[in-house]
């Protein structure tokens, strides 16, 4: 049969993080410039993300592309978040109950399937995504804690999803998970495997439900031959970042639909979304001034002790000026006149002149000619032995068309190695990486959050790490697109997320099992 579902579509959003996936998916539309899906709860634990989620789930109560004037004045810093709410008490009253802070695996399950029917309404043929937490399954995180260990909660936390899926029987649901999942072992038994047939037949973890079985699909290829089918490589599909997801398509056995694959397109290089962004400099605060080793109970312990610095533009002029004179020597390239930012940016500047080009593949997904302005592009503030790394990154990158390697810090200064223990055992070679203009970006990842050295700026002029704003454009976040919190929780919302251009993809593949006849 096939599955003849009215449009809005209900989903279910689990481990929505800052609302990647339901971007995508309620950014399609149907054959009447509707939107086809209908995001009825979603669910996330951090209360910086839920933030998040909440103002998003606010936008959509009002006609897509027409958000109210009001949010522009937030954005503008010119009202509270409080007083956008209070102009739109409906809508807000909406987004609350549908962005849940609540923690799967914690808050009683009796509760959570409560919220869920009573968000459903009786739909059966409702879409089920999300994407349960993975750092426990991811090749660095393994690589921290020397393995996969059963006690770690994160390694069982795709049950909660299955759970979900047991109790509740979507009509298709969407799982996005690591690319260190299909290598995963637990006590010697490759997880993966186990996964997919507990997705297929999620009666057999959970014997109190009846459910339905499931077909679990490949989103890139009509054949599945190995596990690495079921990884998509982003930046075949029109994202600017070299991000390798595996995401499962299940589909409910009562429906008869075989869905299509991701249509590929050509790679879009990282200088293209970030490079006409106005140009910030990376701000001061402190400078390395030496370690000794302490001895606390036995034990030798590294401490390090640093100089504090206040920031002005021309104490960091100084300073990079220099650098770049010793580097550039040292480099044999030649100097050349450095037109230096003064400004380390602002949470919200006006900006009259478009930030991409205008026949830029990704220019309408990212553009609101409302918006006015750049939100959330601010640098950080650098070690002041970080900005020398970060500078030789990115002129070695210019010079060499690749990003340096630690042994390549070496040759041109020791001073260029970090104070760190790995520094020379090949264990971090990539502890500084530069992205290269002319590529999509490497992996944007919650890292992010703690420091720049994995995504510094390609431009030897700014000397800086990469912006909220510009990680949010490697993700494919659209540029109205407002994240709470810190510029730390930013950032963390910004790696954890799904890119919603991805998603916005996938969606029009699960539209049309589900109404097979349409969408735009």
């Amino acid at each position: 049969m096939k599955a003849q579902a009215q449009t809005p579509v209900p989903i279910i959003d689990l481990f929505a993080g800052p609302g990647g996936l339901a971007e995508g998916f309620s950014s399609v539309t149907d054959r009447n410039h509707q939107r086809a899906f209908n995001i009825k709860l979603s669910i996330e634990k951090d209360p910086h993300a839920h933030q998040t989620l909440t103002l998003r789930s606010f936008l959509r109560q009002f006609p897509l592309h027409k958000f109210p004037e009001e949010y522009y004045q937030f954005i503008r810093g010119e009202l509270s978040l409080s007083q956008l709410y209070q102009r739109y008490p409906a809508q807000h009253a909406t987004a609350s109950h549908e962005a849940w802070q609540a923690t799967l695996g914690v808050t009683p399950e009796a509760e959570i399937d409560k919220r869920i029917k009573d968000a459903l309404t009786g739909y059966k043929n409702w879409v089920l995504i999300g994407g349960p937490p993975c750092q426990a399954y991811s090749l660095a995180g393994r690589s921290r804690v020397g393995g996969i260990h059963a006690e770690d909660h994160r390694v069982h936390l795709y049950k909660e999803y299955l759970r979900i899926i047991a109790a509740h029987q979507p009509a298709v649901f969407v799982m996005e998970n690591v690319k260190g999942l299909l290598s995963a072992k637990l006590n010697e038994e490759s997880i993966f495997p186990r996964i997919l047939d507990d997705l297929k037949n999620p009666t057999t973890v959970f014997p109190k439900f009846e459910s339905a079985k499931y077909k679990i699909f490949s989103l890139v290829s009509q054949s599945v031959k190995k596990d690495s089918d079921y990884l998509i490589k982003a930046e075949q599909y029109g994202v600017p970042q070299r991000r390798h997801r595996v995401i499962l398509l299940g589909i409910r056995q009562d429906i008869n639909e075989i869905p299509g694959t991701l249509t590929t397109s050509n790679m879009v290089p990282l200088q293209s979304v970030i490079g006409q962004f106005p140009q910030v400099r990376s701000g001061l605060y402190r400078s390395f001034d030496r370690s000794e080793i302490q001895t606390i109970n036995g034990v030798g312990k590294k401490k390090r002790y640093y100089n504090n610095i206040k920031d002005s533009f021309s104490k960091w002029e100084e300073i990079v000026t220099a650098f770049s004179r010793e580097l550039l020597v040292q480099m044999e390239m030649p100097e050349t006149k450095m037109d230096l930012p003064s400004t380390i940016g602002e949470e919200f500047k006006a900006f009259e002149i478009s930030t991409i080009s205008a026949d830029h593949p990704l220019k309408e997904w990212y553009t609101d000619n409302r918006l006015g302005g750049i939100l959330h592009h601010v640098s950080r503030g650098h070690l002041t032995q970080d900005l020398k790394r970060y500078l030789f990154a990115s002129l070695y990158a210019k010079k060499f068309k690749k990003f340096p390697r630690m042994v390549d810090y070496k040759l041109y200064g020791r001073d260029l190695l970090p104070d760190h223990e790995n520094a020379e055992s090949g264990k971090f070679n990539d502890r500084f990486r530069v992205q290269l203009p002319d590529e999509p970006a490497t992996t944007i990842t919650s890292h992010i959050s703690k420091d720049g050295h994995y995504f510094i700026h390609y431009d030897p002029t700014q000397a800086r790490s990469l912006t909220v704003r510009e990680a949010a454009r490697i993700q494919t976040f659209p540029d109205n697109y407002y994240f709470c919190g810190s510029r730390t929780q930013q950032f963390h919302q910004v790696g954890n997320a799904v890119p919603p251009y991805l998603a916005f993809k996938i969606s029009k593949i699960v539209l049309n099992l589900l109404s097979p006849s349409g969408n735009d």
